[in-house]
């Protein structure tokens, strides 16, 4: 505090000098009768800095508030234990838990004045906190926390001006957590659109592609050469509740659409201890937002890895969740060899008539994926059987359209991406701006202009010194506070 140069018009005492200190304490969990009243029972997680506290998970009783002690309405509560220095201001009698002290201001201070001072405090309570697992700083030490006081007048101004700058700023900031579920939306309709023809339908006017019936029927006769009596007709495709598609696209099944001979299958069933050293394998669980976290893979021994080569991978198969998430991703050249457990499932794109990108971004469509979820088995462990996944209808246009879609949707995701960063950055400079704002505030910038144009506020008996004076006389005044309860305010 004595770094900052402050107006000469301010001073700085310590918080126990302008208000009393509380800390909570929570009632007896043994008795019942304690609880589910009307009076709220304030914890660290009902407190974030969020102005009033509106509400309270937790009440108590008359019976329950007559063993710990009460605040009124109007008192700072402050985190003390754990994440420390979040505030908030009571609006109606409240109790505490421990966790918590409270600051009942004399009616001399501008309650929300010093509400927002005591949010500039984290770093002093972190630097007084006792050194342990738990960051904890305790009552006698909090008391004693720097105060900056300005005269009364300047204070309700301050606080007036934070109110409407914070408020502007948390606006700000709402608007820009909209924006990765604006995106999710945009991303999904974009999905939508490609894998129903429409994203390219001014493209098919120009260019006229071929019909994908014929790729379609050339791969169901290459499964059927490589089978030849194990071969199994593909099922009839059910149209009905399907999208309707372009007039040149055909709807295969996805059993015949990967190479002949590599299935759809899934992997290790029982992959063993963890190895420290072995054949790295993919869980549904190892894959976000379309990537494989490599950096998390386990390991399972060469052995079992062996016994289940035929679900082993290549460069640019595609995985798909089929245990509880129906997550997607393309396997990147540096898992070759690797393999799966029994909860993902790998399709290997027969690439002369389906591209692994299209197929992908095909499986990751929200129609694509209600109908995967529609097909769920199980209610504790819902997945999918592999019959079912075999069975999925697939839109498919040509080769040509297949990359022309997959063009378009990379420059669109491109697009979606770089203003994801865009708010990303943003939102961080606006949680700086916060602290910015009140620093300013404390720093007396805020209200330079204001102490110019209202001398005869700040001076006098209006000063700072005298105001200290008068709360030091009302506190002598007033009768000590009851361990089983705070005083009222006056």
């Amino acid at each position: 505090m004595s770094e900052v140069n402050l107006p000469s018009e301010w001073i700085t005492t310590e918080l126990e000098n302008i208000g009393d200190v509380v800390t909570g304490k929570t009632p007896s969990k043994n008795k019942p009768e304690y609880f589910g009243g009307d009076i709220p029972f304030i914890k660290p997680a009902d407190v974030n800095d969020q102005g009033e506290i509106a509400l309270t998970d937790e009440q108590i009783t008359v019976l329950g508030a007559e063993t710990v002690p009460l605040i009124p309405p109007g008192s700072i509560v402050v985190t003390c234990i754990g994440n420390l220095g979040r505030c908030a201001i009571t609006t109606a009698r409240s109790a505490t838990n421990q966790q918590i002290n409270s600051v009942l201001p004399s009616n001399k201070v501008d309650v929300k004045f010093l509400y927002y001072q005591l949010r500039t405090l984290k770093e002093w309570m972190l630097s007084e906190s006792s050194a342990t697992t738990v960051t904890i700083i305790n009552k006698s030490k909090f008391s004693k926390a720097p105060i900056i006081c300005p005269p009364i007048a300047e204070q309700k101004v301050i606080a007036d001006k934070l109110d409407t700058l914070l408020a502007q700023v948390e606006t700000t900031k709402a608007r820009l957590e909209r924006i990765p579920e604006i995106l999710k939306t945009f991303r999904q309709t974009v999905l939508a659109a490609a894998v129903s023809g429409k994203l390219t339908e001014q493209w098919r006017e120009k260019v006229n592609p071929t019909s994908a019936k014929e790729l379609y029927e050339t791969s169901i006769d290459a499964h059927k050469s490589l089978l030849g009596k194990k071969y199994k007709s593909p099922e009839e495709v059910d149209i009905r509740n399907l999208k309707k598609i372009p007039q040149n696209w055909i709807y295969g099944v996805a059993s015949h659409l990967v190479n002949p001979g590599d299935e759809i299958v899934y992997g290790i069933v029982q992959p063993g201890k963890k190895l420290e050293k072995g054949i790295p394998y993919v869980r549904g669980t190892d894959i976000q937002n379309g990537k494989i976290l490599v950096e998390q893979l386990l390991k399972t021994s060469p052995e079992i890895a062996k016994k289940y080569e035929r679900a082993s991978l290549k460069e640019n198969d595609i995985l798909l969740g089929i245990i509880r998430a129906t997550k997607v991703a393309v396997v990147p050249k540096l898992l070759e060899g690797a393999n799966i457990t029994q909860g993902t499932a790998r399709f290997r794109a027969n690439s002369s008539v389906v591209g692994h990108e299209y197929l992908a971004l095909y499986l990751e469509s929200p129609d694509v994926q209600s109908w995967l979820h529609s097909n769920y088995r199980g209610i504790d462990m819902p997945g999918l059987n592999l019959k079912d996944v075999r069975r999925l209808p697939v839109a498919l246009p040509s080769i040509k359209e297949q990359t022309e879609i997959v063009r378009r949707v990379d420059k669109l995701f491109a697009f979606a991406a770089s203003i994801e960063q865009n708010a990303n950055t943003a939102y961080e400079r606006v949680n700086n701006l916060t602290k910015s704002i009140l620093a300013k505030a404390f720093r007396g910038e805020l209200t330079a202009k204001w102490r110019e144009q209202n001398p005869q506020l700040i001076s006098g008996k209006n000063s700072a010194e005298a105001l200290l004076e008068r709360i030091k006389v009302e506190r002598k005044a007033q009768k000590p506070l009851k361990k089983s309860s705070a005083r009222k305010k006056s």
